[in-house]
């Protein structure tokens, strides 16, 4: 059956308001007729001199990221990066998904990092933290502009995103595949459009999601599908059927991550269950505290990205359950840093 929501998401916008931040002493309070008034995007400089970020958790596999843009305009009401954007000034809420911090330079400082003596080849993410092919990157060409760079040295990425958009860059893509050196992750969190229309605003719907696994695929580009988060009491029950419908379309691979509410995640996500799916809201929440140690986030390693107890250990059984029955063999695309070269190398002689 399909999900009816209790309200339109205003404005196309997963967050309905800006909380506080947690860093800020001053917080500005609008009337309630600006807060309700549509809200365009904005989009901001960032003069970073760098590109690269480090990661030493050891439940991520992955040590280098690459994020073009801070901010997701996606809007994905249960997105963990929210609270990134408070670190900038901004809050968690309508700033992250309309304030869109851009790094202009991007694609030549990456250039300048592979450059360097010391860079050690290895695999980059990109989209560890927002995604990489949000709306904006269809006119900046950002992302695109970094693919280039990584076929230039040939130094492997793994990329995560939930937009079509992809697809533009199969040429890349491709080209990088044949040194495998790219994976691409694929996210889809329901099958649902009217609950992706709302829980995910701007984000391609979950069709458009599965037909990017069918068009990477058949250019030969390894694709994986990420059920991440897995929404329990909302889009748990969904899982064989996402899960199948993946493997249909080409994905080689599979995996998902619980429901992660860290910090100001936590009310604004609440706040969404009140405004679209009031009936679960209860549902919901009791099933993430009785995976989270009776709390809404526990950020402890090793169980942050899994969860404990018994629904956990449901989940993971009727993952493993579906993950076998939709055909997945359980090879993932293997990535290799082999093929790097710097231009300019004697390499390139022969």
């Amino acid at each position: 059956m399909s999900f009816q929501p209790h309200q339109h998401a205003p404005g196309g916008r997963g967050a309905a308001a800006n909380p506080k931040n947690r860093f800020e002493k001053l917080e500005y309070v609008p009337d309630p007729e600006e807060e309700t008034a549509a809200i365009r995007t904005q989009f901001l400089r960032d003069d970073s001199q760098s590109i690269i970020v480090w990661n030493e958790s050891p439940d991520i596999p992955f040590r280098a990221g690459l994020n073009p843009y801070r901010g997701c305009e996606h809007g994905c009401a249960y997105c963990f990066a929210r609270p990134t954007h408070e670190y900038l000034g901004f809050s968690a809420g309508l700033d992250f998904e309309s304030k869109i911090v851009v790094k202009e330079r991007a694609p030549e400082l990456l250039r300048a990092e592979f450059l360097k003596k010391s860079w050690e080849p290895q695999v980059v993410a990109m989209s560890g933290v927002t995604d990489c092919y949000q709306p904006i990157e269809r006119k900046l060409e950002l992302t695109r502009r970094c693919l280039a760079v990584f076929l230039e040295f040939r130094n492997p990425v793994a990329i995560i995103t939930k937009n079509h958009l992809v697809t533009r860059d199969i040429d890349l893509l491709s080209e990088l595949a044949r040194h495998h050196a790219v994976a691409v992750n694929i996210s889809i969190t329901t099958l649902d459009a009217d609950l992706a229309k709302v829980l995910e605003p701007r984000a391609s719907p979950p069709s458009r999601r599965l037909a990017a696994i069918e068009a990477l695929h058949r250019a030969g580009v390894p694709v994986r599908v990420m059920m991440a988060p897995v929404i329990p009491g909302l889009t748990d029950h969904e899982m064989p059927a996402l899960l199948a419908a993946a493997a249909q379309a080409g994905a080689c691979e599979a995996c998902y991550v619980p429901l992660r509410l860290p910090l100001a995640v936590a009310p604004l996500f609440e706040q969404w269950l009140e405004r679209h799916a009031p009936g679960h809201k209860e549902k919901v929440l009791n099933r993430v505290r009785d995976m989270r140690g009776g709390k809404l986030y526990d950020a402890q390693f090793g169980t942050r990205m899994r969860g404990e107890g018994f629904l956990a250990d449901q989940m993971r059984n009727l993952f493993i359950l579906a993950k076998r029955k939709a055909g997945f063999s359980g090879a993932g695309a293997g990535l290799s840093t082999a093929g790097f070269q710097a231009p300019g190398s004697q390499l390139e002689l022969f």
